[in-house]
């Protein structure tokens, strides 16, 4: 009898839970049809975000706004103060260790502007199923005694012939970012690290005009600067493994990261995503088919 008590009092109270539980995720959802907006917080970058009407990012967010009945907000931000202005935490990132230091407003209710997936950034916030494919390349200007590596058996072994080729070059990098060598075991490799006074969408620029004679860069990012600048730079090979970017949304909001997931698969079984791919992104399906593969084409 006594065992029998308890557990009609554990299922009570396992009950109790999952109704404060739910109550909560309605009240998150609440907040945001009670604002009629979804403020999209958005980083000029790689085409994810070209402007407040324009970009692969600024396509997806719009677009799960209107599935809600919900407006669109662009607020433009800043790397560096991407997480803080979607968290409300300020915090300093100390050999990839998060220590939260304090509090600041909070402007918008998710981040997307081709954010890569990285575990200290999931300390802070959650992000959404991948939204799209990436890694890290070594890029030089055209004319650096550098060379493209020859692919071997691995991407390891690639990984390893490019970090050995940057002692004594330098190379523009970004602390803080997917940009990082430290993510990546570069960052005693030898290279004079260079972190330029301007935005990651500018780096390939800086190559060009001799500011270092390399830089780290998303895949992305790096084959738009390919097609914009043809015959100015090349690539030299990888520095980090497969990656994936996903949208960041606040811990405190599960229920709207749920929505977007439910969203984003929906538009990849009906062809909607693969169309923003191929508009933005021609030619990205080929350095990564297996990402692609589970999405309609049409």
């Amino acid at each position: 009898m006594v065992h029998l008590r308890m557990r009609i009092k554990i299922v009570f109270l396992t009950g109790i839970l999952i109704y404060l539980q739910a109550q909560t995720l309605l009240a998150d959802m609440e907040e945001i049809r009670g604002r009629g907006v979804i403020r999209h917080l958005a980083v000029p970058y790689a085409r994810f975000v070209m402007g407040p009407d324009d970009g692969f990012s600024v396509a997806l967010v719009k677009g799960f706004a209107r599935e809600l009945g919900l407006g669109y907000e662009y607020v433009e931000i800043v790397w560096p103060r991407a997480i803080r202005d979607l968290t409300g935490k300020e915090f300093q990132l100390e050999k990839g260790r998060v220590n939260v230091t304090g509090t600041c407003p909070v402007k918008g209710d998710v981040i997307a502007n081709g954010m890569t997936i990285l575990p200290w950034r999931k300390e802070l916030l959650d992000f959404s199923a991948p939204t799209f494919p990436t890694g890290i390349w070594l890029i030089a200007q055209a004319g650096s005694r550098l060379t493209p590596i020859q692919p071997g058996g691995s991407l390891v072994s690639d990984i390893q012939t490019v970090k050995s080729l940057v002692k004594g070059v330098s190379v523009l990098s970004l602390p803080g970012s997917c940009l990082d060598p430290a993510l990546y075991g570069f960052e005693d490799s030898g290279a004079k690290w260079v972190v330029p006074q301007c935005r990651m969408s500018e780096f390939a620029p800086a190559v060009i005009n001799q500011d270092a004679e390399c830089s780290l860069m998303d895949i992305p990012d790096a084959m738009i600067a390919m097609e914009k600048w043809p015959r100015q730079l090349k690539i030299i090979g990888p520095v980090s493994a497969f990656q994936e970017m996903g949208c960041g949304f606040r811990k405190s909001d599960p229920d709207l990261r749920r929505l977007f997931d439910q969203y984003l698969k929906r538009i990849q079984e009906n062809g909607a995503y693969m169309k923003l791919v191929r508009y933005y992104y021609p030619g990205i399906t080929a350095y990564f088919p297996d990402f692609f593969k589970c999405c309609t084409w049409k």
